[in-house]
């Protein structure tokens, strides 16, 4: 059987969390490959939600290996916060069934006090970031000044590299920034006690993931945001601080290529985007709030308002070639039950030129206009068909476009929150690339 990995396609809130819900009750090991807690997978079990912000969406399984890998930017509050919330909720989540990369860099509390600072004094021009100090750790770990997780085992060197880093980020954040300096005592006594919790933890998560592989296990590798928030593909300087690609996947869990097998892109049945940044099919009008009130677009860890637009095709294509998808996945398509005219963007317009790929120039990007194909609508309700030839012909249509016009089959379709409104079309772990 094929190792599956799970990617975003647009701009992150695909809806991922559920379709690596649904594929960890295959999967013997979970993997967390890159991001942070500005990642949010929401799943709904039993009509019960849960929220991951930093634990791969698997721990619902019992039984299963969920591993955080170095390619994850880890605040070690956060990540104690989750284990606490889940033991209170019953949920076994022990260092025999979760594990942290020793590689992984530590979200320090100098991180987010220099997130939040810049964002002030951008004013207007701001980012939109979460504000938890995503992109200065990043910053650090290229900037080979960042704290991993193996520091936490080792208190001399853990002191060293907070001091060393205080005096640089101290001056930046006074200096420059206008905003308050940080204490070096408060914030090792306060790292130094979770290192305690989380020594029993911190595994080499490469070893174990090989040991897996040799054993037959099937691994299932689960990233966070989307392709158009790469780092390096996405819509530059609007995107988060990684490659939320598939190719991540072997960096950021420690595999090579050849472990990869089946790459799945989760499509959202329309577009959204959180925060600033382009957005070439957005609706202000009655269609975006409809969409945006039926499919309840509001961020998983932020809770801010998504913007809602048209599924847009160029997007998806882009991410197709990028990740070399194998199956694309489809959420939400319940979210569009009862619009009368449905639309897709299968192109742009460039000021009289038809262009099939998104520009990296946001001033070019700007003056893009989609070009759309329309399709019929449907009224039935679809939550509860569980085969895809029952849905309605309007709803077959849509999904058979998509597959034209992106060249890559859907494996999986949603249509609904819950674990049992999927329609299985293709076993992403029985179907390797040919």
């Amino acid at each position: 059987m094929a190792n599956v990995v799970v990617v975003g396609t647009q701009w992150g809130d695909e809806g991922k969390g559920k379709v690596v819900d649904l594929l960890a009750s295959q999967a013997d090991v979970i993997v967390r490959f890159q991001g942070g807690n500005n990642a949010g997978h929401t799943l709904v079990v039993n009509g019960e939600q849960t929220i991951c912000h930093l634990i791969p969406s698997g721990i619902l399984h019992q039984g299963k290996r969920c591993l955080i890998g170095n390619g994850v930017v880890v605040d070690p509050e956060v990540l104690l916060e989750e284990i606490d919330n889940l033991k209170q909720r019953g949920v076994l989540v022990g260092p025999e069934c979760l594990s942290l990369s020793e590689k992984a860099h530590l979200i320090m509390p100098y991180h987010k006090a220099l997130d939040l600072a810049r964002e002030v004094a951008k004013g207007k021009d701001k980012l939109g970031t979460t504000g938890r100090g995503i992109g200065p750790c990043y910053e650090d770990k290229v900037g080979r000044t960042g704290i991993r997780a193996v520091d936490l085992l080792e208190p001399d060197t853990l002191e060293i590299k907070i001091k060393t880093n205080l005096e640089e980020k101290n001056f930046y954040l006074t200096q420059f920034l206008k905003a308050d300096p940080l204490e070096f005592q408060p914030i090792f006594d306060k790292y130094r006690s979770m290192a305690e919790i989380l020594m029993p933890y911190i595994r080499d998560v490469s070893l174990l993931i090989d040991e897996a592989i040799r054993e037959g296990k099937r691994i299932l590798f689960e990233g966070a945001q989307g392709t158009h928030l790469d780092i390096d593909h996405g819509t530059y300087p609007f995107v988060t601080s990684s490659n939320p690609i598939s190719g991540t996947a072997c960096s950021g869990a420690g595999v090579g290529p050849d472990k990869l097998g089946h790459i799945t892109g989760i499509v959202k049945a329309y577009t959204t985007r959180v925060g600033a940044g382009p957005f070439p099919t957005e609706l202000h009008d009655e269609t975006g709030d409809y969409i945006q009130k039926r499919g309840a677009e509001f961020g998983a860890t932020t809770g801010r308002r998504r913007r809602c637009g048209w599924l847009d095709l160029v997007v998806v294509r882009d991410s197709a070639r990028l990740n070399g998808l194998t199956s694309l996945s489809i959420t939400k398509l319940d979210v569009l039950t009862g619009l009368e005219t449905l639309k897709i963007c299968v192109a742009y317009d460039l000021e009289g030129r038809r262009i099939q790929a998104r520009p990296a120039s946001l001033t070019k990007l700007a003056r893009c206009k989609p070009i759309y194909e329309e399709l019929p609508g449907w009224k039935e309700e679809i939550s509860s068909v569980r085969e895809r030839n029952q849905l309605p012909a309007e709803t077959k249509a849509y999904l058979k476009r998509i597959e034209e016009m992106t060249e890559v089959p859907l494996s999986i379709i949603s249509v609904g929150p819950g674990r049992e409104q999927t329609i299985v079309v293709k076993d992403p772990f029985a179907t390797s690339r040919s």
